[in-house]
């Protein structure tokens, strides 16, 4: 993070005025985490589980699961069962789950190469039971009797739907074919993970090109080895336009290798949707997802392209006039390499002011105690800092958060492990360690999850102070952590954010419509050492920074998610270019022409983990923001709308479908018209914001 000199001399100046004004929750953030010194109590273990007292716990806990999954299996085809089928398929499910995600958790995060290791391999023990129960005919055969005709014990319209769910999950793996159909499916499924993980590999490896095949005039902007030219990346922030188009051009160079790993790719998602009764990996994929089907996605697409389209072209002949005026060259035009250069330009135009002039009214605990406002505001629901115990957390600088309700106390725990560290992913993330769930004694099972950031460690005089970009990220991902927080399912293979794709962002992207209004904004933006509030021009320029070229960028995510739909619909059959799909689909989504001789698609490494779901970050962007103006627009403090916001969406996580949701929150049918013409309304309605600030300021 860089500063300038006068904030720093500033800081020393005023560092007795960074006093006691703050709430306990902003002071916990505020400061350096605290080192736990353990002389008398005993180590409770990771999570606060016993077994984790070692790194040899996991092996105690792979055994237990192993067992219990046993005993379920025996339960669960047993003519003298005694429980709801489904009731035993989601203990089975939690009981997999509380040892895979926390596992999966481990694996990357603890600092511990012993850990690691151990949770690695308890990764591989549990995808192996797994394995096994996806060709358990018998058990297979008992749910979906209870599927098909009902289950003998009486069960509820949630009942019916989970039981659904683990059903589909069965059939993906192919249990319900032949068993030579079946193998194939396997065989296939092994293929897909083999390509995938080979594409995703090649997808960030650098262009290495010969020194003669660049132009002398641009081979100083890259790096070399030897006779070689090494481009690492697009540049998308450099200054100079030359080297913008040269690391386009030479960063997405066709592939040969990668070219044929993608055709390999999608042909075999294709077959094994074929397999399983599907007429592509499409509709494979949105099964039982909020837009229920490809046609539905491609018609919802297609409309907001065209309303896109008229003012996605405004955009780009700003760009174009912007570029005109830096390059003194009048026949300039905006290209595909300039978009993201311009974008930023001019939103720190519009700050009037360097991103680090922000950072002192932005301190992690302000955010906090901001974060801890607007939840008790809307849904009655504090953050209350706790105590952990040794041997609790894998690092020191770790916090531990309960969420409390006012009248239902203790919901859940929210662990943040916010600070950079050596070793630790770089990317913000939500993992689940724990579902929620009813118990058999009537209890809830409290939900248990991690928040991951990559901020700045405080220092003895400096807090963490986060950008307004981090700002968004923040509140993105605790938006996350809240829909764990606040569900009350009966089940936890329903609980909190494990529902559809294409719904599951939908708490966290509203959470960022927080973050973005003023009238959030100023109960916590305050200087981190006066206490003072942020300007209210600052204030202003702020968040009209963020809406810069709007309609540009959201085309560029229509047309992301079209080519993904393309990709994955009847076409894949037919093999082909890869590029020459590209081309097609650019030319009918994007404003901006497809550049002859490269590839981009080969650097697209979200065509493996959201192969035929990539519209899912639109789609859930969209649905936030229709709930955002419907609800919290007017007043983003309103109790009344977050409380039914929660006992409507937030509190069945994926245990009602998501359409059904948000059909019945909003009071007005899902149609792709709908949604499209939400986000335009949005678009416009920021532009016009904008206009009224540069107009004000005028």
């Amino acid at each position: 993070m860089l500063l300038n000199r006068t904030f720093l001399s500033s800081l020393h100046r005023n560092r007795s005025r960074w006093v006691s004004t703050w709430t306990p929750l902003a002071t916990v953030f505020n400061a350096l985490p605290a080192r736990r010194i353990n002389l008398t109590r005993a180590d409770v273990g990771l999570f606060r589980m016993p077994e984790l007292r070692s790194f040899e716990g996991f092996y105690l806990l792979r055994d237990k699961v192993e067992t219990r999954t046993q005993e379920l299996i025996s339960e669960a085809i047993s003519p003298h069962r005694r429980r709801k089928m489904v009731d035993i398929f989601d203990e089975l499910s939690d009981s997999l789950c509380k040892v895979a995600d926390l596992a999966e958790f481990v694996r990357i995060a603890h600092p511990q190469s012993k850990y690691t290791q151990a949770a690695e391999q308890a990764c591989i023990s549990i995808c192996g039971v797994v394995e096994r129960l996806n060709t358990h005919k018998p058990i297979y055969k008992a749910l979906s009797e209870v599927v098909e005709h009902g289950d003998k014990l009486p069960t509820s319209e949630v009942d019916r739907h989970v039981a659904s769910l683990f059903i589909f999950d069965f059939e993906q793996c192919g249990i319900h074919l032949r068993e030579e159909e079946r193998l194939r499916v396997v065989r296939l499924n092994d293929c897909i993970l083999r390509l995938g993980q080979k594409f995703m590999n090649g997808a960030v490896q650098p262009s290495v090109i010969g020194r003669r095949h660049v132009p002398v005039a641009i081979r100083n902007y890259f790096p070399t080895s030897g006779d070689n030219v090494i481009v690492t990346g697009l540049c998308t922030s450099a200054e100079s336009v030359q080297m913008r188009e040269a690391a386009y051009r030479l960063y997405l160079q066709p592939s040969d290798s990668q070219e044929s790993l993608l055709r390999d790719l999608l042909l075999c998602r294709h077959e094994l949707a074929r397999s399983c009764g599907f007429d592509t990996y499409a509709h494979r994929a949105l099964n039982g997802s909020t837009m229920e089907g490809p046609e539905i996605v491609r018609e919802f697409i297609d409309q907001l392209s065209e309303k896109l389209r008229p003012r996605a072209d405004a955009d780009f002949a700003q760009m174009t006039q912007m570029k005109r005026r830096e390059s003194g060259q009048a026949g300039a035009m905006a290209e595909v390499w300039d978009t993201p250069y311009f974008t930023s330009r001019l939103r720190r135009q519009s700050l009037k002011a360097h991103t680090n002039e922000f950072l002192p009214f932005f301190s992690l605990g302000g955010c906090m105690e901001g974060l801890d406002n607007l939840l008790q505001a809307l849904y009655g629901v504090r953050l209350e800092n706790t105590d952990i115990e040794p041997g609790e957390s894998w690092h020191n600088d770790v916090y531990k958060l309960a969420a409390v309700h006012e009248t239902e106390g203790l919901l859940g725990y929210i662990y943040c492990d916010f600070f950079e560290r050596a070793g630790k992913p770089s990317q913000d993330c939500h993992f689940t360690i724990q579902g929620g769930k009813r118990l058999p004694d009537g209890t809830y099972q409290l939900p248990v999850v991690v928040v991951m950031l990559s901020l700045a460690q405080p220092r003895w005089s400096l807090p963490s102070l986060l950008s307004p970009a981090r700002v968004d990220n923040l509140f993105h991902e605790m938006g996350h952590a809240m829909h764990s927080m606040l569900a009350r399912t009966e089940h936890q293979h329903v609980t909190g954010t494990r529902c559809s794709t294409d719904f599951a962002e939908v708490p966290s992207v509203l959470m960022e419509y927080f973050a973005g209004d003023p009238r959030v904004l100023r109960t916590f933006a305050r200087h981190f050492q006066t206490r003072k509030p942020i300007s209210e021009d600052m204030l202003m320029r702020l968040c009209a920074s963020k809406h810069h070229f709007a309609a540009s960028e959201t085309q560029l995510q229509v047309f992301y998610s079209a080519l993904d739909q393309e990709y994955h619909g009847i076409g894949a059959r037919q093999g082909g270019s890869s590029t020459e799909t590209l081309r097609s689909v650019q030319s009918r989504y994007y404003g901006l022409p497809y550049v002859e001789n490269t590839a981009w698609q080969l650097r697209f490494s979200h065509l493996v983990g959201y192969g035929a779901k990539y519209y899912s970050y639109l789609v859930s962007k969209t649905i936030a923001s229709w709930i955002w103006q419907t609800y919290f627009e007017a007043n983003p403090f309103n109790r009344q709308a977050g409380e039914k916001y929660r006992s409507e969406v937030l509190a069945h996580g994926g245990a009602v479908p998501s359409r059904k949701l948000v059909t019945n929150f909003l009071q007005r049918e899902m149609t792709p018209s709908v949604l499209a013409n939400s986000l335009i309304n949005e678009i416009d309605s920021d532009e016009l914001k904008i206009k009224e600030l540069m107009v004000g300021r005028g």
